[in-house]
């Protein structure tokens, strides 16, 4: 080959020379290792919570690893003699080395004490060959390989592949102490006793939400359910405003020009940002957001919608307005916002619209949604932030005459119930009553459906502008009702307290 020659031989050393290293591996480790277990079982609790057959760079090790995990979990001996005979009766002595190598590595073991430690190596070892064959893929794919896939596929397809390492890789796992864990909550019931309303959690801006969750949670998965029309989209964004609102105030109680702790993360899925802005300033600015679009507004208003939009503009509060995103990519978004600005909330809006991560193929939708909501609970634990989840529910609820949701309703419920921590419903009387308006066809004659206008007018006022939280599972707490005022005109949830300073109603 010509010495000019740029041109990539497969057989040069790549753009990293990494067909010039060996690949990291400890069988000196793993040899000691399996001598200190041969020697004494009791080394194997050393290393038994975190290290797998698999680790071993040795297919030979792995195995002899675990026939020696197998037999002391079944609190049977297991030292050569008996791995010994194992061996013999299924076939394979031969194959992992026959006695001589047994006995060779009751020769190597160096001390039982050190178990742990070579078990420690051995997974590093193991952790770093994984590493780099992630690296070889990413670079691989780069330059081609897997045609199909854009670079922006290729990136969530990295992250995904180095968090399911993480996840499966992670040796930081076991057991804390009662008093550390005792520790943790005692701060917790502190935090709760200095606050008011003894909130523990992140406020929703409501207060009767806030009095019977206590606030939301870090590590919680909350799902948030209503048939369409219902509001789902105005509360959650009532709740993460309310948690933004209350970030801002107390980073700007210590220095008005102090910038919040942690942010809140909206993923809209199925409205873009710019509604779901005109949405919060229409509530604000109690100003209808039909209104707004159409530009039908007056001065006054229009000023006092500036006015507004400048008071909520510091707002701690970031939109993702991603159409069907998947997973693997919204970790990646959550992870990397919490690096760089801190997170304190997360909602999605809303989790059927959502595809699960790159690689996986659910065989059914139920499975799907179900590999969704363990996933959205597995982000909650790892961001320890509360994450709420919009849903749908399913048609079943309007062959019902008490239409009030039950946890049967959930659309896809597979896992939505199971992996939720909190599941909630919203319910509103007079979008149904709307619905059952008299008609004067139904009646034989003018006076009977004027009695029945008439009872369905007194009926409509009486649930105006009123809706129900329904909280039908709480794994913490008490389940129950909340009611809420609920302004159709701005979008608005509001508590029901009529003398509350922000409502205007009658």
């Amino acid at each position: 080959m010509n010495q000019n020659d740029k041109s990539l031989d497969p057989h040069d050393s790549g753009l990293f020379g990494l067909s010039q290293r060996l690949p990291p591996r400890n069988e000196q480790a793993e040899q000691a290792l399996l001598g200190a277990l041969l020697a004494n079982n009791r080394a194997y609790e050393r290393v038994s919570d975190f290290l797998l057959a698999e680790h071993f760079v040795d297919p030979i090790h792995g195995r002899i690893f675990e026939a020696i995990k197998r037999r002391v979990e079944r609190g049977q001996l297991a030292d050569a003699v008996t791995l010994r005979a194992e061996f013999e009766h299924s076939g394979v002595l031969d194959e992992v080395g026959g006695t001589a190598y047994l006995g060779q590595l009751l020769s190597a073991m160096v001390g039982i004490i050190n178990a742990g430690e070579y078990g420690r190596a051995i997974h590093d070892a193991w952790l770093r060959r994984q590493l780099i064959e992630i690296g070889e893929n990413v670079v691989n794919n780069a330059f081609g390989a897997n045609p199909e896939l854009d670079g922006t596929a290729q990136l969530e397809s990295a992250e995904q592949t180095l968090f399911d390492l993480s996840a499966r890789g992670g040796n930081d796992g076991g057991f804390v102490t009662f008093e550390t864990a005792l520790a943790g909550a005692i701060e917790v019931a502190q935090h709760a006793f200095q606050r008011a309303g003894s909130v523990t959690g992140i406020t929703t801006g409501l207060r009767d939400v806030d009095r019977k969750l206590g606030g939301l949670h870090p590590s919680d998965l909350l799902i948030l359910a209503a048939r369409p029309g219902m509001g789902k989209t105005s509360l959650a964004v009532k709740f993460c405003y309310g948690a933004a609102k209350s970030l801002l105030d107390e980073a700007r109680a210590k220095d008005p020009n102090a910038k919040p702790a942690a942010t809140v993360a909206f993923f809209s899925l199925e409205m873009s940002a710019e509604q779901l802005a005109t949405r919060l300033l229409s509530e604000e600015a109690r100003i209808s957001g039909d209104r707004i679009r159409r530009g039908d507004i007056g001065q006054k208003e229009f000023d006092k919608f500036v006015e507004v939009s400048r008071e909520i503009s510091a707002l701690p509060l970031y939109i993702d307005d991603t159409p069907a995103i998947t997973m693997s990519a919204l970790r990646s978004r959550c992870r990397r916002l919490k690096r760089t600005q801190g997170l304190a909330l997360v909602c999605v809006d809303y989790l059927q619209l959502m595809r699960p991560s790159l690689g996986t193929r659910p065989e059914n939708r139920v499975l799907e949604i179900s590999q969704i909501t363990q996933g959205l609970k597995a982000l909650a634990k790892e961001m320890a932030v509360p994450v709420i989840a919009l849903s749908q529910l399913s048609r079943a609820v309007e062959s019902r005459e008490d239409k009030r949701p039950l946890l049967s309703d959930l659309r896809e419920s597979g896992s939505i119930e199971q992996d939720a921590d909190v599941v909630m419903f919203i319910y509103r009387d007079d979008y149904y009553l709307q619905q059952r308006a008299p008609k004067q066809l139904a009646f034989d004659n003018t006076e009977k459906f004027n009695t029945a206008v008439e009872k369905w007018q007194r009926d409509m006022e009486a649930v105006h502008n009123r809706a129900e939280l329904l909280i039908e599972k709480q794994r913490h707490g008490p389940t129950g009702k909340v009611d809420l005022i609920f302004e159709g005109e701005f979008t608005r949830f509001a508590d029901i307290d009529l003398h509350h300073a922000d409502y205007d109603g009658p």
